[in-house]
C-alpha cells in the first residue's frame, strides 16, 4: 500500500521562461520501504523533496502523503513527515541534547514525553556519550546525525533524507547508512536522495533515476540493471587521438555505444573478452596506444550511461 503517490509533479522557477527543475514526475512509495531518487547534482532531487515537504508549491501536478495533498492540506502532510535537509539545520552553540529539546518543543512535545523521546533519539543516532558537547565541536558526520535526530523526534511516518552523506568521512557515512536500515526494520518509510550509486544500491527497495527534472527509469536494482542486459562497460585510455579512437571503436561489432568521458573512452559491449583484442587492433591502426583498460559488469552507472549517453559521476 502506497504512503506517497506523486502524480505529474512539476516545478518551474520564474515562469513562464524560467528553469523547469522538475518535469512531470510520477512515482509511488510503499509503506515500510526505502525509495531512492538517484541522479546527478541539478537533476531535480532537492526540488522534488522540497515540494513533497510543502516548502515549495508545485507549478503542476500534486502528490499525496499518507492520504494528504501537498497542495490542499500542507499542514497535515507536515505532521507525518520528518525532513533532513542537505544543509545542517541545528544550532552550533548548543549541545546535541539542547538542540533536540528545543526542536522537540517546537513539535509540541513536553515534560516526561519530551525527555523520554530525546533519550530514545540520542540512542538511535549514537550520540549518548557526546550529548552534552556543543555541536560546533562535532565532526561533520556527527552534526548530520543530530540533523537526522531532529527529524525523528515526533515519530514521523515517513523520513525524507536529502543527500545526508555528502562531505562526511567514510566512518560517519557508514553509521548513517546503518541507521537508515535500522529505521526500515522498525517500520519507517524512507525517501532518500543521492548521487552515490553504491548507496542507492545498498539501501533501496526501489530506485527512481532522475535527470534534467525527468524520471527516466524506476524499479528495483535488478529491474534497472536489466535495462542494459548483459552488456559490460569498458573504460579505455589512449595516449593520443581519443576522439578519433572513439569514432573507430563505435563501428566495431559488439560495441553498442562509445563516448568520450573526460580523459578516456567509455564503451558498452556485449562480450568484453571478444571485443578487447579488436580495440587494440583499431588503436594500433589509428596510430594510438592504449594505456589502460578497465572492465565493469552491469551496474546503475551503466544504466545511467545507457539512458543518457553520459556517466553518472560522484
Amino acid at each position: 500500500m502506497s504512503i506517497v503517490e506523486v502524480q505529474g509533479l512539476s516545478k518551474r522557477y520564474d515562469p513562464p521562461k524560467g528553469v523547469l527543475a522538475v518535469d512531470d514526475v510520477s512515482f509511488t512509495i510503499e509503506r515500510g520501504e526505502i525509495f531512492s531518487l538517484l541522479g546527478p547534482n541539478g537533476a531535480g532531487k532537492s526540488t522534488t523533496i522540497s515540494m513533497l515537504s510543502c516548502l515549495l508549491r508545485p507549478s503542476g501536478g500534486d502528490a499525496t502523503v499518507d492520504g494528504h495533498s501537498i497542495v490542499g492540506d500542507a499542514q497535515a502532510v507536515k505532521s507525518v513527515i520528518g525532513v533532513v535537509p542537505q544543509d545542517i539545520a541545528v544550532y552550533p552553540d548548543m549541545t546535541a541534547r539542547e538542540n533536540l529539546v528545543f526542536w522537540g518543543k517546537m513539535y509540541g512535545l513536553a515534560g516526561v514525553e519530551l525527555t523520554s523521546r530525546v533519550d530514545e533519539v540520542l540512542e538511535l543516532i549514537s550520540l549518548v556519550d557526546r550529548q552534552k558537547d556543543r555541536v560546533d565541536k562535532y565532526s561533520g558526520g556527527m552534526k548530520r546525525r543530530v540533523n537526522i535526530g531532529v527529524a525523528l523526534l515526533h515519530r514521523p511516518k515517513i523520513l525524507y533524507l536529502d543527500e545526508p552523506t555528502v562531505g562526511i568521512d567514510p566512518q560517519s557515512r557508514r553509521s548513517i547508512l546503518d541507521g537508515i536500515l535500522t529505521f526500515r526494520e522498525q517500520g519507517m518509510t524512507v525517501l532518500y536522495t543521492t548521487h552515490y550509486m553504491a548507496e542507492a544500491q545498498e539501501l533501496s527497495d526501489r530506485i527512481g533515476i532522475i535527470d534534467h527534472g525527468k524520471m527516466i527509469a524506476l524499479g528495483t536494482h535488478g529491474e534497472l540493471v536489466k535495462i542494459v542486459g548483459e552488456e559490460a562497460r569498458v573504460d579505455v585510455a589512449v595516449d593520443r587521438q581519443l576522439d578519433g579512437m572513439v569514432e573507430r571503436w563505435s563501428g566495431l561489432r559488439g560495441v553498442s555505444k562509445a563516448s568520450v568521458e573526460e580523459d578516456h573512452a567509455e564503451l558498452l559491449v556485449d562480450d568484453a573478452n571478444e571485443v578487447l583484442p579488436h580495440l587494440f587492433e583499431e588503436a594500433a591502426g589509428g596510430g594510438s596506444r592504449i594505456t589502460s583498460v578497465n572492465v565493469s559488469e552491469p551496474n546503475l552507472e551503466l544504466v545511467f550511461l545507457h539512458l543518457t549517453g553520459r556517466a553518472l559521476r560522484e
